[in-house]
């Protein structure tokens, strides 16, 4: 049986009603995080601290040839580890002002994400790991601890969501850099 959480029934029943697909699917795959993406490497890691207060580790894993210029072409996966509490509505209401300062969102479409990441989204609190696979061309799929949490089937939420920390427009270029700074650039063809 799965479970899907009211804010997930609500959306879904609104997104019917506006004649849209669903964003969250409660059925993504059953891949434990750990073995998701298994023959990616890791890139590179970063500590986000605001204020002087530490936030949480990141982690990037991603294939051979991983180009940061096009981060959202190829499978990649974000595994913060958070140092605080926090609570869903925070963690969601950011990551959607962040979405914004990269690409113009309709509000229609704001509130469409904001209401997926909240029926996603767990509190979290000091040693969980809330994680992310951005699968191209398809959406992303998120974990809590390695548990599946479920899936934003929509390729753009997907793009826009990891170029909160991949996208040369992030708002914390500091933790980009440390971020990607083991990477070799790609060779480009002329």
């Amino acid at each position: 049986m799965i479970f899907t959480p009211l804010s997930t029934l609500l959306a879904t029943a609104a997104l019917a009603l506006a004649g849209a697909a669903a964003p969250v699917q409660a059925s993504a795959p059953d891949t434990p995080f750990s073995t998701a993406l298994q023959n990616k490497e890791v890139v590179g890691s970063a500590r986000l601290r605001v204020w002087g207060f530490d936030v949480y580790d990141v982690r990037l894993k991603a294939g051979p040839g991983f180009d940061t210029a096009r981060f959202a072409d190829g499978p990649l996966s974000l595994e913060l580890s958070y140092l605080r509490s926090l609570k869903r509505q925070a963690i969601a209401e950011r990551s959607l002002d962040e979405m914004r300062n990269l690409e113009t969102i309709a509000p229609a479409q704001a509130e469409l994400w904001l209401a997926a990441m909240l029926s996603l989204f767990p509190d979290v609190k000091k040693g969980d790991r809330l994680a992310g696979i951005h699968q191209p061309g398809r959406g992303a799929v998120f974990y809590l601890n390695d548990q599946l949490l479920g899936e934003v089937a929509d390729p753009r939420f997907s793009r826009l969501f990891f170029g909160i920390w991949l996208s040369p427009k992030t708002s914390q270029p500091a933790l980009r850099e440390t971020l990607l700074q083991g990477l070799v650039p790609v060779a480009r063809s002329q």
